[in-house]
Order: C-alpha cells, then sequence, then structure tokens
C-alpha cells in the first residue's frame, strides 16, 4: 500500500483545521514533546520513531513488550549502542535526532469510512466462498495504515466518530518515513522471533518483528533463496498440509484482501509450500506460532517486499 501521497494531503488539510479540545489533545501532545521515556507517552513517541527508523515494534500501541524489547535492542546494535534493550539516554538522543512530530492530525475522508466492509466466518471453506478478505471495520483499516492498535486509536481520540467523513482525528506520524534499503540478506532468528534486513556493506537496516514456526511445522533451518514476491496473494488452501486442518476441508482458493490467510505479500522461499507473508492478525506478530512459514504484519512485510529481490539470501537460524 503506497499511501504517502495521500496521507500528506489529508495530513496538510488536518493541520490547517482549528484544534481539538485539550481532553482530547492529552496524550497526541505529551507524546510530541515528551523528553523521557516516562509513561504511555514516550514509549508512544519511542514507538513511531523506531517505525520510522524501519525498526518495527509491531503494531504501535504505546505499551511496553516483547515486541518494543525487541525493536529497541535491535536498533542499539544496528547503531552501534550499549545493548540494553531499554530507551536509555544515548538511545533515546539517536532515536529524536532531527525528529519530527510523532502524532499528527488527519481528516478522515470519504474514501475512508466508505469503503466495504467484510463479515468474516472462521471457518476455511465459508471464507472461500468470499470475493474478497477486506477489512471488518475502520478501526482495523486505520490501524493497518497507521501501523497501529486499535486500542491506540482510541486513546488517542476519545469520543471520535470514525465513521464519519471529516472527523480529525490523531494517528502515528509513518507517512514519508525514508524508503528501505536494498537488502541482500534476510536473517530470521527463531529465538529471538524477529527478521533482520542486511545491506551491501553487511550492515543491518532494518528489523522486524516475526512468528515463525511451531512444534508441529517448524522452522525451516538453513539458507534458502527468494523465487519471487507477490502483491495481494490469493491462498492456495490445502487441508493436507495442516496438522489442525478440519478433516471435512478441501483444497480451496481464497480471495485476496488484508485478512486473506498471508495477508497483502508473498515472499515465496525456494523451499516449497514456505514464504514470508503477512497476516490478518497484526497484535498475534512476534507472540504466536506459525504453521511453519514466517509472518508479519501486512505493513512490515509490504516494506520488506519493496527491499528484496531474487538475489536475496535467506538465513533462518535456531
Amino acid at each position: 500500500m503506497n499511501i504517502h501521497s495521500s496521507l500528506a494531503a489529508a495530513l496538510m488539510l488536518a493541520c490547517c483545521m482549528s484544534t481539538a479540545g485539550a481532553a482530547t489533545q492529552a496524550l497526541p501532545d505529551a507524546a510530541n514533546a515528551a523528553t523521557s521515556t516516562t509513561g504511555m507517552a514516550g514509549v508512544l513517541r519511542a514507538q513511531v520513531l523506531l517505525d520510522r527508523a524501519h525498526f518495527s515494534p509491531g503494531e504501535i500501541d504505546g505499551l511496553l513488550g516483547s515486541n518494543h524489547r525487541r525493536a529497541v535492542l535491535g536498533y542499539q546494535r544496528a547503531r552501534g549502542l550499549d545493548e540494553t534493550a531499554t530507551l536509555d539516554a544515548r538511545t533515546w538522543a539517536s532515536l529524536n535526532a532531527d525528529a519530527p512530530a510523532v502524532i499528527v492530525a488527519y481528516v478522515l475522508t470519504a474514501e475512508d469510512v466508505g469503503q466495504p466492509m467484510t463479515t468474516l466466518p472462521k471457518d476455511m471453506m465459508a471464507k472461500s466462498k468470499l470475493k474478497s478478505l477486506g477489512f471488518e471495520s475502520i478501526l482495523e483499516a486505520l490501524g493497518e495504515r497507521f501501523h497501529a492498535s486499535p486500542g491506540l486509536l482510541k486513546k488517542l481520540n476519545p469520543g471520535a466518530d470514525f465513521a464519519k467523513a471529516g472527523t480529525r482525528i490523531f494517528v502515528p506520524n509513518i507517512a514519508n518515513a525514508p524508503a528501505m534499503p536494498k537488502a541482500t540478506k534476510l536473517v530470521i532468528d527463531k529465538s529471538d522471533s524477529t527478521l533482520a534486513v542486511f545491506d551491501a556493506a553487511g550492515k543491518q537496516v532494518a528489523q522486524f518483528p516475526v512468528s515463525s514456526g511451531s512444534e508441529h511445522d517448524p522452522l525451516p533451518i538453513g539458507q534458502w533463496a527468494i523465487n519471487g514476491v507477490a502483491t495481494n496473494p490469493t491462498f492456495h488452501y490445502n487441508p493436507d498440509l495442516f496438522w489442525d486442518a478440519d478433516p471435512a476441508h478441501s483444497k480451496a482458493t481464497l480471495a485476496p484482501g488484508p485478512n486473506n490467510p498471508v495477508g497483502t505479500r508473498w515472499i515465496d522461499l525456494s523451499k516449497p509450500h514456505y514464504g514470508l507473508h503477512g497476516t490478518p492478525t497484526p497484535a498475534s506478530i512476534g507472540k504466536t506460532q506459525s504453521h511453519g512459514c514466517v509472518r508479519l504484519t501486512n505493513w512490515d512485510v509490504e516494506r520488506l517486499a519493496s527491499a528484496v529481490d531474487t538475489s536475496v539470501a535467506v538465513l533462518m537460524q535456531e
């Protein structure tokens, strides 16, 4: 999803509108003014800046957690800082060098609120009958667009009418972040649930939280090649490949969409049936297991897909 140009226009419009009430702006103002990591405002500020630097905390939620820790540690390692996995003074100063506002205003458009929503059944066979696997709610759609948890959007905008065009809301400032550098190697670390991206000089330039493998479907340890990238892929469901599939299920093809089982991108690997892909459940990334593939949030796999090609090596390690 290339949303930068449309976001920039909407954010500019929002900045020209009258300011919201003090209660509504409390958390946005606190995050923009934060000078330390104390409280949600400081953590939120750090997560937005980590996301903009391509050291993803997964869903931006303003909460301390495993994905937040991994993002901080990866950023420190890449920048040559003390690897404390905490936002110490040097890390905070590095993140905040020439930093933009981390929370900005955005005006909901008719396109935002008018997009069709999908009621998704849980059963795979029932899902295969749908023509699209789109978003279930406007909050889910906005969460994906701004890399944020729906819960954070509610906290940033108490009482906001998300279903009304013209509503001015506050969102994480992820628009116009620096482009992803070209990757030459990816390293998936099973023990830490991360995917690290390295450039031609061997420097780590990005990191994303992942879910990778399980006891039933272990991560295929070793080095693999990338066969290609599919955008908004269909999902070819074969119950024979899933140990927990319903015995009554048969092969089926599921339509594209952000709630497709493999999300919005499929990076195909030389290991048959394995790939790097998105997910319909971004809050689960780094916290649950997978069926052997490597799952990322949709926005992270889209960034990753923009930086890889068939020359990139993919190393999977314990």
